[in-house]
């Protein structure tokens, strides 16, 4: 039967905004896991204490911002609307339904100008300590890879620019070792080599080189994605667990290779996880120096297969053996390729005798060289890549590896699909960074507030379970096992200590009668 419904929309109603919000809403997950009265002692010293118009509370600026990352919203404009329309959103930020929202330029403003780059660290940290301090972080095995945010700029609008090299890390401790190995090959040690005026530094990672600029965003980075697909972009890199809780995180320009910011990242990881027992990284972090980082620290680097490089049809490095005691490289055809000396990129080279390659069958298959010679070049830290390599065999090294694709990559795809880390509206490199910091704090928050909610719901039907077997007999609870024990007097010798939001029961035997929180 069709029946026109009573329009009522200008009906008068009394109603309360907490009844209005579902009770498994994500909002009310995360208002329960976490006070955000910590965020005050974060900015207080921002504010003047007895001058100026009233501020907008900080906490509900910070509550917006979350609130635009945990569900994606691609704008705080877009954000400000949402919010004046959604009651979760009015309730989260503990406003009624005429409370008037802040212009989204308050927020934007606060967020670009008046908090530091210290803030959005302070609020990442804390809410990965409430993770740690509730037992989800399992950093046994961390995995560390990087992703790519387009920029906020037009790729056609460049211009080309001198740039200095970023210097390594490790470039010191390399210059030391290679002076050690020729010091005992018997070859004289590298001098540095210093700014002859011109700019150009023989020294490895200090020379300037010419780079393409982008005149909208200049501190992006040309980032090139196969063969036809360029854009500027930042160069995310990330460090997570096992559970998909980001650890640490740093953010460069598109150009950047990953491998030149993996000492940052790790660094800061295993500082505040010291229980780091394997690194699992990709093919690009598969360097002499990641290894030999990774291994002197007493931990095990979980790498994939990574070919060697050549032309097809020729001989690979693999065919050519190095002997270490007499220190030369055999070739397929076993001549001796004796050392020669130790370049400034830490290389020992072997070079082979011409006369005798030159009437070699597999010359063509060796070398294009015109007058003959064979140059085979080892790294001095090689070593490290080939224990790396025999960890990749091991049941352990497989395992590890194999779950990049539901870990560190996952938290890729949802913090490009879920929450709108695919593009980014904002230009220089501290803004864009202090944007992805709050975005993995909110995905972070998101994971804990589930997780939490879930050790909740089994926390109540454990207590219910207990409770239907307390109203039965002493006789019927012994066909539990945890029931089976009682004291004399047929008294339950359990106590329950039982916290609001726990994921844990304990329970303890004692003399007096059991007690079980209502």
């Amino acid at each position: 039967m069709l029946e026109r419904p009573e329009n009522l929309r200008n009906t008068l109603q009394v109603v309360d905004l907490e009844s209005l919000v579902p009770k498994d809403h994500l909002l009310r997950k995360i208002d329960k896991v976490i006070d955000f009265n910590f965020v005050y002692n974060l900015v207080e010293h921002l504010y003047s204490k007895d001058t100026g118009r009233p501020a907008v509370d900080p906490v509900v600026l910070v509550k917006i911002v979350l609130i635009q990352h945990l569900f994606g919203i691609r704008s705080l404009r877009q954000t400000v609307k949402e919010i004046d329309m959604n009651i979760a959103y009015r309730w989260f930020l503990g406003y009624d339904l005429t409370t008037k929202i802040p212009h989204f330029a308050t927020v934007s403003y606060a967020f670009t100008h008046r908090f530091p780059s210290e803030v959005f660290e302070a609020i990442f940290s804390h809410i990965l300590e409430e993770i740690v301090r509730r037992g989800y972080v399992d950093a046994n095995t961390i995995f560390i890879d990087a992703t790519h945010i387009k920029a906020s700029a037009n790729k056609k609008k460049r211009i080309k620019a001198l740039a200095q090299e970023t210097a390594r890390a490790y470039d010191q401790q390399l210059r030391e070792e290679i002076n050690q190995d020729r010091e005992k090959n018997g070859k004289k040690p590298l001098k540095d080599k210093d700014d002859d005026g011109d700019g150009q530094v023989s020294s490895t990672g200090s020379g300037k080189n010419e780079i393409i600029v982008s005149t909208t965003d200049p501190e992006s980075g040309l980032f090139h994605k196969g063969e036809h697909k360029v854009d500027f972009a930042y160069t995310t890199h990330v460090a997570c667990d096992k559970n998909n809780f980001i650890l640490g995180m740093e953010v460069t320009p598109g150009n950047v290779h990953d491998s030149l910011v993996f000492d940052s990242v790790y660094d800061k990881v295993v500082e505040r996880f010291p229980e780091v027992d394997t690194v699992v990284v990709d093919a690009g972090y598969k360097t002499p120096w990641i290894c030999k980082k990774i291994i002197d620290d007493g931990r095990n680097p979980s790498m994939p297969y990574k070919r060697p490089g050549g032309k097809n049809g020729y001989f690979r490095s693999y065919d050519f053996v190095y002997d270490e005691y007499y220190n030369c490289v055999l070739c397929p055809h076993n001549q001796v390729l004796p050392y020669v000396t130790t370049t400034r990129e830490g290389y020992r080279q072997f070079k082979s005798n011409p006369e005798i390659c030159r009437s070699c069958p597999d010359i063509a298959c060796c070398t294009s060289s015109s007058n003959h010679q064979k140059i085979v070049q080892k790294h001095i830290w090689a070593e490290y890549v080939e224990l790396a390599e025999d960890f990749r065999h091991t049941p352990k090294g497989k395992a590890t590896y194999n779950l990049r694709g539901e870990t560190i990559e996952r938290v890729f795809a949802d913090a490009k699909e879920k929450h709108g880390m695919r593009y980014t509206n904002h230009r220089g490199l501290a803004r864009v960074t202090n944007w992805v910091r709050l975005k993995f704090a909110a995905m972070n928050l998101k994971k804990l507030a589930m997780w939490a909610f879930r050790d909740c719901l089994s926390l109540s039907f454990f207590l219910c379970l207990v409770m239907k077997m307390i109203k039965g007999t002493i006789s019927k609870m012994k066909q539990y096992p945890c029931f089976s024990t009682v004291c004399e007097g047929g008294k339950l010798p359990l106590i329950f200590f039982l916290e609001p939001v726990s994921s844990c029961v304990m329970y303890h035997h004692a003399a007096q009668p059991g007690w079980i929180p209502m």
